[in-house]
Protein backbone atom coordinates (compact mmCIF):
# COMPACT_ATOMS: atom_id res chain seq x y z
CA UNK A 1 0.00 0.00 0.00
CA UNK A 2 1.21 3.61 -0.90
CA UNK A 3 0.72 6.44 1.83
CA UNK A 4 -1.13 9.47 1.45
CA UNK A 5 2.63 11.32 2.26
CA UNK A 6 4.36 8.86 -0.23
CA UNK A 7 1.19 9.33 -2.96
CA UNK A 8 1.36 13.28 -2.31
CA UNK A 9 5.54 12.92 -2.93
CA UNK A 10 5.02 11.11 -6.35
CA UNK A 11 2.54 13.16 -7.41
CA UNK A 12 4.77 16.43 -7.10
CA UNK A 13 7.53 14.11 -8.97
CA UNK A 14 4.81 13.60 -11.81
CA UNK A 15 4.01 17.30 -12.19
CA UNK A 16 7.85 18.10 -11.80
CA UNK A 17 7.96 16.35 -14.92
CA UNK A 18 4.72 17.79 -16.59
CA UNK A 19 6.46 20.86 -15.84
CA UNK A 20 9.57 20.70 -17.39
CA UNK A 21 8.28 19.01 -20.57
CA UNK A 22 5.85 21.48 -20.70
CA UNK A 23 8.16 24.26 -20.81
CA UNK A 24 10.13 22.33 -24.27
CA UNK A 25 7.01 21.52 -25.71
CA UNK A 26 6.48 23.12 -29.05
CA UNK A 27 3.94 21.79 -30.93
CA UNK A 28 2.85 22.79 -34.22
CA UNK A 29 0.28 24.75 -35.01
CA UNK A 30 -2.05 22.20 -36.84
CA UNK A 31 -1.69 19.49 -34.33
CA UNK A 32 -4.05 16.79 -36.46
CA UNK A 33 -0.72 16.92 -38.96
CA UNK A 34 2.00 16.20 -36.49
CA UNK A 35 3.20 12.26 -37.66
CA UNK A 36 2.17 9.24 -35.66
CA UNK A 37 4.73 7.00 -34.05
CA UNK A 38 5.20 3.58 -33.89
CA UNK A 39 7.88 1.96 -32.20
CA UNK A 40 8.10 -1.80 -32.97
CA UNK A 41 10.95 -3.54 -30.68
CA UNK A 42 12.09 -6.87 -31.93
CA UNK A 43 14.12 -8.96 -28.72
CA UNK A 44 17.62 -10.32 -28.92
CA UNK A 45 17.69 -9.76 -32.53
CA UNK A 46 21.72 -7.92 -34.52
CA UNK A 47 22.44 -7.75 -37.60
CA UNK A 48 22.80 -9.12 -39.62
CA UNK A 49 19.60 -11.24 -39.50
CA UNK A 50 17.48 -9.57 -42.11
CA UNK A 51 17.38 -10.36 -45.88
CA UNK A 52 17.47 -6.53 -46.01
CA UNK A 53 21.00 -6.07 -44.69
CA UNK A 54 22.45 -8.74 -47.07
CA UNK A 55 22.41 -12.19 -45.09
CA UNK A 56 22.95 -15.08 -47.04
CA UNK A 57 20.93 -17.09 -45.35
CA UNK A 58 17.74 -14.87 -44.93
CA UNK A 59 17.79 -14.55 -48.22
CA UNK A 60 17.90 -17.99 -49.09
CA UNK A 61 15.02 -19.56 -46.77
CA UNK A 62 13.18 -15.67 -47.36
CA UNK A 63 13.15 -15.25 -43.80
CA UNK A 64 12.17 -11.71 -43.78
CA UNK A 65 10.32 -10.55 -47.13
CA UNK A 66 7.83 -8.25 -44.56
CA UNK A 67 10.64 -6.53 -43.25
CA UNK A 68 12.62 -6.73 -46.63
CA UNK A 69 9.72 -5.01 -48.39
CA UNK A 70 9.73 -2.29 -45.04
CA UNK A 71 13.45 -1.51 -46.20
CA UNK A 72 12.30 -0.53 -49.54
CA UNK A 73 9.87 1.84 -48.65
CA UNK A 74 12.03 3.94 -46.00
CA UNK A 75 15.96 3.88 -44.71
CA UNK A 76 17.90 1.10 -43.19
CA UNK A 77 20.69 1.83 -40.84
CA UNK A 78 24.00 -0.30 -41.09
CA UNK A 79 25.29 1.22 -38.08
CA UNK A 80 22.79 1.33 -35.24
CA UNK A 81 23.75 0.17 -31.96
CA UNK A 82 21.62 -0.39 -28.81
CA UNK A 83 23.04 1.27 -25.52
CA UNK A 84 23.45 -2.00 -23.75
CA UNK A 85 23.70 -6.09 -24.93
CA UNK A 86 20.67 -6.28 -22.58
CA UNK A 87 16.97 -6.07 -23.00
CA UNK A 88 15.69 -3.62 -19.74
CA UNK A 89 18.87 -1.99 -19.45
CA UNK A 90 18.59 -1.23 -23.66
CA UNK A 91 14.92 -0.23 -23.31
CA UNK A 92 14.94 2.18 -20.43
CA UNK A 93 17.93 4.03 -22.37
CA UNK A 94 15.49 4.41 -25.81
CA UNK A 95 13.11 6.11 -23.50
CA UNK A 96 15.37 8.15 -21.85
CA UNK A 97 17.46 9.09 -24.48
CA UNK A 98 21.04 8.41 -22.45
CA UNK A 99 22.89 5.78 -21.05
CA UNK A 100 21.69 3.19 -18.52
CA UNK A 101 24.71 4.34 -16.48
CA UNK A 102 23.75 7.60 -16.36
CA UNK A 103 19.92 6.74 -15.28
CA UNK A 104 21.41 4.40 -12.94
CA UNK A 105 19.44 1.13 -14.24
CA UNK A 106 22.38 -0.75 -15.20
CA UNK A 107 21.47 -4.03 -13.63
CA UNK A 108 18.49 -6.01 -14.95
CA UNK A 109 15.52 -4.77 -14.94
CA UNK A 110 16.42 -1.63 -12.40
CA UNK A 111 13.67 0.65 -13.43
CA UNK A 112 14.92 4.52 -14.07
CA UNK A 113 14.19 6.92 -11.08
CA UNK A 114 10.64 8.20 -11.45
CA UNK A 115 12.34 11.59 -11.77
CA UNK A 116 13.90 10.70 -15.20
CA UNK A 117 12.09 12.06 -18.22
CA UNK A 118 10.99 9.93 -21.17
CA UNK A 119 10.36 10.65 -24.24
CA UNK A 120 6.80 10.00 -23.74
CA UNK A 121 6.25 11.83 -21.06
CA UNK A 122 7.29 15.09 -23.33
CA UNK A 123 4.96 13.89 -26.03
CA UNK A 124 2.34 13.37 -23.88
CA UNK A 125 2.32 16.69 -22.45
CA UNK A 126 2.43 18.33 -25.82
CA UNK A 127 -0.82 16.39 -26.39
CA UNK A 128 0.23 13.17 -27.62
CA UNK A 129 -1.57 9.99 -26.81
CA UNK A 130 1.22 7.15 -25.60
CA UNK A 131 1.18 3.29 -24.68
CA UNK A 132 2.92 0.68 -24.08
CA UNK A 133 1.83 -2.23 -25.90
CA UNK A 134 2.94 -6.49 -26.55
CA UNK A 135 6.12 -7.68 -25.05
CA UNK A 136 7.17 -6.93 -21.82
CA UNK A 137 8.73 -3.47 -22.03
CA UNK A 138 10.72 -3.80 -18.77
CA UNK A 139 10.71 0.10 -17.76
CA UNK A 140 9.11 -1.00 -14.88
CA UNK A 141 11.27 -4.05 -13.98
CA UNK A 142 10.80 -7.68 -14.03
CA UNK A 143 7.21 -9.45 -14.85
CA UNK A 144 7.78 -11.07 -11.08
CA UNK A 145 9.38 -9.89 -8.71
CA UNK A 146 10.51 -10.88 -4.88
CA UNK A 147 7.29 -9.43 -2.29
CA UNK A 148 9.67 -6.92 -0.77
CA UNK A 149 11.05 -5.50 -4.21
CA UNK A 150 7.60 -5.38 -5.50
CA UNK A 151 6.93 -3.14 -2.54
CA UNK A 152 9.97 -0.88 -2.73
CA UNK A 153 9.19 -0.29 -6.07
CA UNK A 154 6.42 0.44 -6.03
CA UNK A 155 7.15 3.19 -2.67
CA UNK A 156 9.79 4.49 -4.70
CA UNK A 157 7.33 5.24 -7.77
CA UNK A 158 8.88 3.41 -10.28
CA UNK A 159 6.22 0.18 -10.75
CA UNK A 160 2.52 -0.11 -10.34
CA UNK A 161 0.01 2.99 -10.64
CA UNK A 162 2.95 5.41 -10.39
CA UNK A 163 4.16 4.42 -13.09
CA UNK A 164 1.45 3.41 -14.98
CA UNK A 165 -0.02 7.08 -14.57
CA UNK A 166 2.66 8.49 -16.69
CA UNK A 167 0.91 6.66 -20.01
CA UNK A 168 -2.96 6.63 -21.30
CA UNK A 169 -2.10 3.09 -22.00
CA UNK A 170 -0.13 0.06 -20.27
CA UNK A 171 -0.27 -3.33 -21.36
CA UNK A 172 2.86 -5.15 -20.61
CA UNK A 173 1.71 -8.53 -20.79
CA UNK A 174 0.80 -9.16 -24.05
CA UNK A 175 2.74 -12.29 -25.72
CA UNK A 176 3.83 -12.41 -29.22
CA UNK A 177 4.79 -15.80 -29.37
CA UNK A 178 4.15 -18.58 -32.38
CA UNK A 179 0.92 -19.55 -30.25
CA UNK A 180 -0.18 -16.04 -29.78
CA UNK A 181 1.05 -14.67 -33.08
CA UNK A 182 -2.37 -14.20 -35.14
CA UNK A 183 -3.62 -12.11 -32.18
CA UNK A 184 -1.12 -9.35 -32.94
CA UNK A 185 -3.56 -7.13 -35.13
CA UNK A 186 -5.90 -7.54 -32.36
CA UNK A 187 -3.74 -6.37 -29.91
CA UNK A 188 -2.75 -3.02 -32.02
CA UNK A 189 -6.22 -2.51 -32.53
CA UNK A 190 -7.16 -3.03 -29.35
CA UNK A 191 -4.56 0.09 -28.47
CA UNK A 192 -5.21 2.11 -31.07
CA UNK A 193 -9.08 2.21 -30.57
CA UNK A 194 -8.41 3.98 -27.05
CA UNK A 195 -6.76 7.11 -29.26
CA UNK A 196 -8.80 9.85 -29.09
CA UNK A 197 -10.06 10.93 -32.39
CA UNK A 198 -7.65 13.66 -34.35
CA UNK A 199 -4.91 12.64 -31.61
CA UNK A 200 -1.28 11.96 -32.59
CA UNK A 201 -0.35 9.06 -30.88
CA UNK A 202 2.92 7.11 -30.02
CA UNK A 203 2.77 3.55 -29.29
CA UNK A 204 5.38 1.20 -28.31
CA UNK A 205 4.91 -2.53 -29.69
CA UNK A 206 7.54 -5.51 -28.56
CA UNK A 207 7.71 -8.56 -30.00
CA UNK A 208 8.96 -11.61 -28.48
CA UNK A 209 11.15 -12.82 -31.28
CA UNK A 210 13.38 -14.15 -31.37
CA UNK A 211 13.92 -14.25 -27.87
CA UNK A 212 14.61 -17.81 -26.33
CA UNK A 213 13.21 -19.88 -25.82
CA UNK A 214 12.51 -21.21 -29.40
CA UNK A 215 10.84 -23.94 -30.41
CA UNK A 216 12.30 -27.17 -31.67
CA UNK A 217 11.38 -26.90 -35.45
CA UNK A 218 12.80 -25.10 -38.24
CA UNK A 219 10.77 -25.75 -41.16
CA UNK A 220 12.27 -25.06 -44.66
CA UNK A 221 15.70 -24.13 -43.19
CA UNK A 222 18.46 -26.58 -43.48
CA UNK A 223 20.85 -26.53 -40.86
CA UNK A 224 23.53 -27.87 -43.06
CA UNK A 225 22.99 -25.08 -45.49
CA UNK A 226 23.53 -22.57 -43.29
CA UNK A 227 26.09 -20.07 -43.73
CA UNK A 228 28.34 -19.84 -40.08
CA UNK A 229 30.72 -16.70 -39.02
CA UNK A 230 33.64 -17.95 -38.69
CA UNK A 231 33.62 -17.01 -35.14
CA UNK A 232 31.19 -20.10 -34.76
CA UNK A 233 32.81 -23.71 -34.55
CA UNK A 234 31.55 -25.97 -37.19
CA UNK A 235 29.30 -27.84 -34.69
CA UNK A 236 25.88 -29.54 -36.18
CA UNK A 237 24.28 -28.42 -33.01
CA UNK A 238 25.59 -25.23 -33.11
CA UNK A 239 23.62 -25.24 -36.74
CA UNK A 240 20.62 -26.68 -35.45
CA UNK A 241 20.49 -24.16 -32.54
CA UNK A 242 20.97 -21.09 -35.40
CA UNK A 243 18.40 -22.35 -37.76
CA UNK A 244 15.82 -22.50 -34.63
CA UNK A 245 17.12 -19.15 -34.10
CA UNK A 246 16.37 -18.05 -37.85
CA UNK A 247 12.55 -20.33 -38.02
CA UNK A 248 11.87 -17.30 -34.95
CA UNK A 249 13.09 -14.31 -36.84
CA UNK A 250 10.93 -15.64 -39.39
CA UNK A 251 7.96 -15.41 -36.81
CA UNK A 252 8.93 -12.01 -36.31
CA UNK A 253 9.05 -10.90 -39.80
CA UNK A 254 5.29 -12.70 -39.97
CA UNK A 255 3.72 -10.40 -37.10
CA UNK A 256 5.73 -7.10 -38.47
CA UNK A 257 3.99 -7.73 -41.59
CA UNK A 258 0.51 -8.31 -40.06
CA UNK A 259 0.93 -4.87 -38.18
CA UNK A 260 2.42 -2.87 -41.47
CA UNK A 261 -1.18 -3.96 -43.04
CA UNK A 262 -3.31 -3.49 -40.02
CA UNK A 263 -1.97 0.36 -40.45
CA UNK A 264 -2.88 0.60 -43.67
CA UNK A 265 -6.23 -0.95 -43.07
CA UNK A 266 -6.45 1.94 -40.38
CA UNK A 267 -5.49 4.69 -42.63
CA UNK A 268 -2.98 5.39 -40.92
CA UNK A 269 0.29 4.73 -43.25
CA UNK A 270 0.50 7.85 -44.61
CA UNK A 271 1.04 9.80 -41.34
CA UNK A 272 2.76 7.39 -39.26
CA UNK A 273 6.65 7.34 -38.60
CA UNK A 274 7.25 3.46 -37.89
CA UNK A 275 10.58 2.60 -36.07
CA UNK A 276 11.76 -0.56 -36.22
CA UNK A 277 14.74 -1.36 -34.18
CA UNK A 278 16.34 -4.54 -32.01
CA UNK A 279 16.61 -3.97 -28.74
CA UNK A 280 20.03 -5.89 -28.41
CA UNK A 281 22.24 -8.53 -29.94
CA UNK A 282 20.91 -12.08 -30.53
CA UNK A 283 20.97 -14.87 -27.93
CA UNK A 284 23.84 -16.42 -29.55
CA UNK A 285 27.39 -17.29 -29.38
CA UNK A 286 29.12 -13.99 -28.77
CA UNK A 287 26.01 -11.66 -29.09
CA UNK A 288 23.71 -11.11 -26.28
CA UNK A 289 25.52 -10.08 -22.89
CA UNK A 290 29.12 -9.25 -24.84
CA UNK A 291 30.02 -5.95 -26.28
CA UNK A 292 31.08 -7.47 -29.35
CA UNK A 293 29.24 -5.87 -32.73
CA UNK A 294 26.82 -9.05 -32.29
CA UNK A 295 25.97 -7.68 -29.05
CA UNK A 296 25.41 -4.13 -29.99
CA UNK A 297 25.12 -3.84 -33.39
CA UNK A 298 21.26 -3.93 -34.05
CA UNK A 299 18.59 -3.30 -37.47
CA UNK A 300 17.52 -0.58 -37.15
CA UNK A 301 14.50 1.11 -40.38
CA UNK A 302 12.43 3.80 -40.41
CA UNK A 303 9.40 4.73 -42.68
CA UNK A 304 7.71 8.18 -43.02
CA UNK A 305 6.35 7.95 -46.38
CA UNK A 306 6.93 11.59 -47.76
CA UNK A 307 9.34 12.64 -45.34
CA UNK A 308 11.94 9.47 -45.40
CA UNK A 309 13.14 8.44 -49.44
CA UNK A 310 12.82 5.03 -49.84
CA UNK A 311 15.11 2.50 -50.54
CA UNK A 312 17.47 4.72 -48.63
CA UNK A 313 20.70 3.59 -46.71
CA UNK A 314 22.94 4.85 -43.99
CA UNK A 315 25.93 4.58 -42.76
CA UNK A 316 25.89 6.52 -39.84
CA UNK A 317 26.37 6.05 -36.04
CA UNK A 318 23.61 5.69 -34.43
CA UNK A 319 22.93 4.83 -30.55
CA UNK A 320 19.95 3.44 -28.91
CA UNK A 321 19.94 7.28 -26.82
CA UNK A 322 18.99 9.27 -30.36
CA UNK A 323 16.19 7.34 -30.70
CA UNK A 324 14.29 9.90 -28.26
CA UNK A 325 15.55 13.39 -29.79
CA UNK A 326 14.79 12.22 -33.12
CA UNK A 327 11.20 11.39 -32.22
CA UNK A 328 10.76 14.53 -30.38
CA UNK A 329 12.20 16.45 -33.12
CA UNK A 330 9.98 14.94 -35.61
CA UNK A 331 6.80 15.65 -33.74
CA UNK A 332 8.15 19.69 -33.37
CA UNK A 333 9.47 19.33 -29.83
CA UNK A 334 12.86 20.01 -28.26
CA UNK A 335 15.12 17.74 -26.96
CA UNK A 336 14.15 17.05 -22.98
CA UNK A 337 16.53 18.13 -20.21
CA UNK A 338 19.45 15.80 -19.47
CA UNK A 339 19.24 13.38 -22.75
CA UNK A 340 22.69 13.00 -23.82
CA UNK A 341 20.93 11.45 -27.57
CA UNK A 342 21.84 12.83 -30.61
CA UNK A 343 18.78 13.93 -33.03
CA UNK A 344 19.59 11.97 -36.48
CA UNK A 345 16.35 13.75 -38.26
CA UNK A 346 18.41 15.72 -40.28
CA UNK A 347 19.59 12.13 -41.84
CA UNK A 348 16.09 10.67 -42.07
CA UNK A 349 14.92 14.03 -44.52
CA UNK A 350 18.20 13.87 -46.46
CA UNK A 351 19.37 17.06 -44.91
CA UNK A 352 22.96 17.89 -43.38
CA UNK A 353 24.02 16.00 -41.16
CA UNK A 354 26.98 15.61 -39.18
CA UNK A 355 26.33 12.75 -36.71
CA UNK A 356 28.29 10.72 -34.16
CA UNK A 357 31.77 10.23 -34.22
CA UNK A 358 31.92 7.56 -30.99
CA UNK A 359 29.02 5.59 -29.33
CA UNK A 360 29.53 4.03 -26.32
CA UNK A 361 28.39 0.96 -24.52
CA UNK A 362 28.15 -0.70 -20.94
CA UNK A 363 26.98 -4.20 -19.81
CA UNK A 364 25.91 -5.06 -16.21
CA UNK A 365 24.56 -7.75 -14.23
CA UNK A 366 22.46 -9.67 -16.11
CA UNK A 367 19.91 -12.64 -14.45
CA UNK A 368 21.79 -15.56 -13.96
CA UNK A 369 24.43 -16.11 -11.17
CA UNK A 370 27.28 -13.32 -10.10
CA UNK A 371 30.20 -15.79 -10.20
CA UNK A 372 29.27 -16.06 -14.43
CA UNK A 373 29.74 -13.81 -17.12
CA UNK A 374 26.40 -15.22 -18.56
CA UNK A 375 25.01 -13.72 -15.13
CA UNK A 376 27.67 -10.77 -13.72
CA UNK A 377 29.72 -9.20 -16.04
CA UNK A 378 30.95 -5.45 -16.11
CA UNK A 379 32.60 -4.08 -19.25
CA UNK A 380 32.07 -0.69 -21.42
CA UNK A 381 33.14 -0.12 -24.70
CA UNK A 382 33.21 2.84 -27.28
CA UNK A 383 33.02 2.32 -31.01
CA UNK A 384 34.53 4.66 -34.13
CA UNK A 385 33.34 4.04 -37.81
CA UNK A 386 36.59 1.57 -37.50
CA UNK A 387 37.41 0.44 -34.24
CA UNK A 388 35.97 -1.23 -31.16
CA UNK A 389 37.54 -0.74 -28.47
CA UNK A 390 36.35 -3.07 -24.98
CA UNK A 391 37.42 -2.33 -21.50
CA UNK A 392 36.78 -5.97 -19.06
CA UNK A 393 36.50 -4.53 -15.79
CA UNK A 394 36.44 -8.19 -14.23
CA UNK A 395 38.46 -10.12 -16.94
CA UNK A 396 38.93 -13.32 -14.53
CA UNK A 397 35.25 -14.11 -15.37
CA UNK A 398 35.22 -17.16 -17.86
CA UNK A 399 33.04 -16.74 -21.09
CA UNK A 400 29.81 -18.14 -20.40
CA UNK A 401 26.80 -16.78 -23.34
CA UNK A 402 23.92 -15.30 -21.98
CA UNK A 403 20.36 -17.09 -22.34
CA UNK A 404 22.74 -20.56 -23.33
CA UNK A 405 24.09 -21.95 -20.17
CA UNK A 406 21.89 -25.29 -18.82
CA UNK A 407 21.86 -27.52 -21.46
CA UNK A 408 21.69 -25.62 -24.74
CA UNK A 409 22.74 -27.85 -27.29
CA UNK A 410 24.90 -25.52 -29.30
CA UNK A 411 26.99 -24.83 -26.20
CA UNK A 412 27.11 -28.11 -24.53
CA UNK A 413 28.58 -29.50 -27.88
CA UNK A 414 31.27 -26.46 -27.68
CA UNK A 415 32.11 -27.22 -24.93
CA UNK A 416 32.66 -31.21 -25.22
CA UNK A 417 34.62 -30.10 -28.38
CA UNK A 418 36.99 -28.29 -25.64
CA UNK A 419 37.13 -30.69 -23.39
CA UNK A 420 37.89 -33.21 -26.11
CA UNK A 421 40.70 -30.64 -27.54
CA UNK A 422 38.79 -30.65 -31.06
CA UNK A 423 38.00 -26.91 -31.29
CA UNK A 424 41.01 -25.24 -33.24
CA UNK A 425 43.18 -22.49 -31.60
CA UNK A 426 41.34 -19.36 -32.91
CA UNK A 427 37.83 -20.98 -31.07
CA UNK A 428 39.83 -22.14 -27.86
CA UNK A 429 41.20 -18.46 -27.23
CA UNK A 430 37.65 -17.23 -28.01
CA UNK A 431 35.87 -19.34 -26.23
CA UNK A 432 37.88 -20.44 -23.14
CA UNK A 433 40.47 -17.81 -22.82
CA UNK A 434 40.77 -17.26 -18.90
CA UNK A 435 41.65 -14.65 -17.99
CA UNK A 436 40.05 -12.49 -20.35
CA UNK A 437 42.06 -9.47 -22.11
CA UNK A 438 41.15 -6.35 -19.74
CA UNK A 439 41.06 -4.55 -22.83
CA UNK A 440 40.45 -5.63 -26.78
CA UNK A 441 40.67 -3.48 -29.83
CA UNK A 442 39.11 -4.59 -33.20
CA UNK A 443 39.72 -3.05 -36.30
CA UNK A 444 36.07 -3.66 -38.31
CA UNK A 445 37.14 -2.68 -41.62
CA UNK A 446 39.49 -5.18 -42.14
CA UNK A 447 38.63 -8.07 -39.13
CA UNK A 448 34.61 -7.10 -38.91
CA UNK A 449 34.39 -10.72 -36.85
CA UNK A 450 36.47 -9.39 -34.32
CA UNK A 451 38.96 -12.20 -33.99
CA UNK A 452 42.25 -10.84 -33.63
CA UNK A 453 42.93 -8.13 -30.46
CA UNK A 454 44.84 -5.21 -31.86
CA UNK A 455 45.96 -4.14 -28.28
CA UNK A 456 49.48 -3.70 -27.50
CA UNK A 457 50.41 -3.59 -31.01
CA UNK A 458 52.51 -0.33 -31.66
CA UNK A 459 50.87 0.28 -35.46
CA UNK A 460 47.64 1.02 -33.00
CA UNK A 461 48.95 2.63 -30.41
CA UNK A 462 47.59 5.57 -30.90
CA UNK A 463 44.50 4.94 -31.64
CA UNK A 464 43.84 2.45 -28.48
CA UNK A 465 45.54 5.46 -26.45
CA UNK A 466 42.30 8.33 -27.62
CA UNK A 467 39.69 5.44 -27.58
CA UNK A 468 40.60 4.95 -23.79
CA UNK A 469 40.99 8.16 -22.87
CA UNK A 470 37.27 8.95 -24.81
CA UNK A 471 35.62 6.48 -22.58
CA UNK A 472 37.26 7.63 -19.63
CA UNK A 473 35.55 11.02 -20.30
CA UNK A 474 32.37 9.40 -21.05
CA UNK A 475 32.59 7.17 -18.03
CA UNK A 476 33.05 10.55 -16.17
CA UNK A 477 30.29 12.39 -17.70
CA UNK A 478 28.15 9.69 -17.05
CA UNK A 479 28.56 9.19 -13.56
CA UNK A 480 30.03 5.57 -13.70
CA UNK A 481 30.92 3.77 -10.88
CA UNK A 482 33.52 1.27 -12.22
CA UNK A 483 37.27 2.37 -12.51
CA UNK A 484 38.51 3.85 -15.38
CA UNK A 485 39.84 2.24 -17.87
CA UNK A 486 43.00 4.77 -17.38
CA UNK A 487 43.42 3.91 -13.93
CA UNK A 488 42.73 0.06 -14.12
CA UNK A 489 45.88 0.00 -16.86
CA UNK A 490 48.16 1.76 -14.63
CA UNK A 491 47.00 -0.36 -11.28
CA UNK A 492 47.50 -3.41 -13.89
CA UNK A 493 51.44 -2.44 -15.32
CA UNK A 494 52.39 -1.73 -11.60
CA UNK A 495 52.51 -5.53 -10.81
Amino acid sequence: MISSTQRYTLNRRTLGILAFVLLGALPLAAEDQRPNILLILSDDHSLPHLGAYGDPNCQRFEISPNLDAFAKQGMRFNRAYTSSPQCAPSRISIFAGRSPVGVAATRFAQPARPDTPFVTDQLRAAGYWVGLDGRNHHLDGKNKELPHVEEALVGAGMRGAPFEERFDHVHGGNSTKRAALEKVPEKISAALDKVPGGTPFFLYFGFNQPHRKWGKDHVGIDPEKLVLPPDWPDLPEVRLDYARYLAEVRDLDRGFGMAMELLKERGLEKNTIVIFMGDNGEALLRGKGTLFSRGLNVPLIVRWPGKVAAATVSDALISGVDLAPTMLAAAGLDKGEGMTGVSFLGELLGQLFTGRTQLFGERGWHHGPITRTDGFDLSRSVVTDRYNYIYNALPDRGYIPVDMAGGNVAWEALKAAHEKGCLSNLHEKIYFQNPRPMFELYDLESDPFELHNLVGKEAVKDVEKYLREQLDRWMIREGDYLPLPSHSLATSSEH
